[in-house]
């Protein structure tokens, strides 16, 4: 895990990312952010976080087809790289780890 420099709305959108599978695009990741968290999701804040992610490595895209519903214009499809599975992996084992690790006791704190 060292060196991945993975913050959680960079996991967020990643784990987006592997949801939407063949459909993962900016306002579609918009959207399952917002109905999974509950938060308002900017669309800047998204492709600002796709960038960074592409730039890392964790993600590559493509340009999909244009459909009459954008007005003919094509969207950019993202999907996971080997090294984006395998950071998310790596993310999920460390918090199983340290969620397993917190003492029953803090569980049972008023």
């Amino acid at each position: 895990m060292k060196g991945t420099s993975l913050g959680e709305f960079e996991e967020l959108v990643l784990l987006s990312v592997g949801i939407l599978f063949d459909d993962a695009y900016g306002l579609a990741i918009v959207d399952e952010l917002q109905n999974k968290t509950g938060r308002n999701i900017m669309i800047s804040s998204v492709h600002k976080a796709l960038v960074r992610l592409q730039e890392k490595g964790y993600l590559k895209s493509r340009m999909g087809g244009a459909t009459t519903i954008r007005g003919g214009r094509d969207k950019r499809l993202y999907t996971l790289t080997p090294a984006g599975v395998s950071v998310l992996r790596e993310m999920k084992e460390l918090r199983n780890q340290m969620w397993k690790e917190v003492p029953k006791i803090v569980w049972e704190v008023k």
